[in-house]
């Protein structure tokens, strides 16, 4: 009997994450909408291209910063150049007769010590955070600087598109951030979005103090200071930011591994600094942001519930589910083996046809939560550090060519 009430508590944490949060956070949003007005103004803008050896697409990164649609005279682009020892510094001065701006310090020191370094030769009102590997729609900027008509907010973030053609990983990659995407549109007609993206995100220069240096994601900490100082975060899906997936899915995985230590970082960030006056916000942190890395846990707990619930069960005469009494502990069992097994045969199948890319999706799932127990292995024993390793990524073609995105 405690078996079956283990197993379910599990099911439901593991619910609870992937649709109970989405669906709870719907009604909410349904029944609280925050009126958005758009920017009118046309203030500076200063884009700042965070890189590390990205000799390979920095040129191309420019190349369509240079194409967005917004007023030159208004716009700095200045490269944050984190000791790059190939030829990424020497592409960019290449540019320079065309405004763009590079800071450059040989020492590498992470993601954080470059914009930290970068802030002091800033001069746009809103700093725009991108990285080097991915590209913009035109519309980025103007998309992005909307939502700064309301003065309560102090940071914007676009949304992630991934090129189709990537394969079932890309497609796999691509599901979710439309899943991310359907939540943080919810979270932002609640009021205040929890989740940005470092890639394609806006700030109200005023606001933005150095950071500390050991900080790994950077963008959900400067998202998580101005939240607590009573700004709000909103995400604006018309700022599309293209990309493409990761070279195989190791280099996925160990992309995924830095973010999940970094969410355990952040966790130990986030108890020392909590937002005691907005109870709704620390509800969707600790929902949308802090459960996701606990998946994985919940379902080896489950799993094990389930086992011990077959190798003993209970001596009733109740057919009940609840308490996992026979029939139904052996049928939740051959489901979860069914499940995995599903998990492990998608790893080794044709994907190229329709039942292959359906078969991939447990195998997906189940990669993802063993990258969040590698990322929290990584933050225990201190294997994550702030520096980043450049993940090898397709070849990135510009938004207005013929390739096409998978759009959010």
């Amino acid at each position: 009997m405690v078996a079956g009430y283990i197993f379910w508590i599990f099911v439901g944490i593991i619910f609870y994450i992937y649709a109970g949060y989405p669906i709870i956070l719907t009604l909410l949003a349904k029944i609280r909408t925050e009126n958005q007005r758009d920017l009118t103004s046309n203030p500076f803008v200063t884009l700042l291209i965070t890189a590390y050896n990205e000799e390979t697409v920095i040129a191309q990164k420019i190349e369509n910063s240079l194409k967005l649609d917004y007023d030159k005279s208004r716009l700095q682009i200045l490269v944050a150049a984190d000791g790059s020892d190939d030829r990424t510094v020497e592409i960019v001065k290449q540019y320079q007769d065309q405004g763009v701006e590079i800071s450059f310090s040989p020492p590498r020191r992470g993601k954080m010590a470059a914009i930290n370094r970068a802030l002091s030769r800033v001069q746009g009102e809103i700093i725009i955070f991108s990285d080097a590997n991915n590209l913009f729609a035109a519309n980025v900027v103007k998309e992005l600087l909307a939502p700064f008509a309301n003065p309560k907010v102090g940071i914007v973030s676009g949304s992630k598109s991934i090129y189709r053609g990537d394969g079932v990983l890309g497609e796999s990659e691509g599901f979710y951030w439309k899943y991310e995407s359907f939540i943080k549109t919810q979270e932002t007609r609640l009021g205040c979005c929890t989740s940005v993206l470092g890639e394609v995100m806006a700030v109200r220069n005023s606001l933005i103090k150095p950071c500390p240096e050991r900080i790994i994601n950077d963008d959900f900490y400067l998202a998580l200071m101005l939240i607590r100082k009573g700004y709000n975060s909103v995400y604006a899906p018309g700022a599309c930011s293209f990309e493409r997936i990761s070279l195989s899915a190791r280099d996925e995985f160990v992309r995924r591994t830095r973010i999940i230590a970094g969410r355990y970082q952040a966790m130990m960030v986030f108890i020392n600094k909590i937002p005691l006056s907005r109870p709704v916000v620390i509800w969707q942190m600790i929902s949308h942001k802090f459960m996701r890395p606990l998946v994985p846990f919940a379902m080896i707990g489950a799993l094990i519930a389930n086992i011990i619930a077959v190798i003993w069960p209970i001596q009733s005469a109740d057919f009940s589910l609840i308490y996992l009494s026979t029939p139904f502990n052996w049928l939740m069992l051959v489901l979860q083996g069914i499940f995995y097994g599903l998990a492990v045969f998608g790893n080794h199948i044709d994907h190229k046809h329709i039942v292959g890319r359906l078969l991939y999706l447990p195998t997906f799932l189940v990669i993802s939560n063993i990258a969040a127990i590698s990322g929290l292995y990584c933050f225990l024993t201190g294997r994550q550090t702030p520096l980043w390793q450049r993940a090898q990524r397709r070849e990135i073609v510009d938004h207005s060519s013929n390739a096409e995105p998978d759009k959010l």
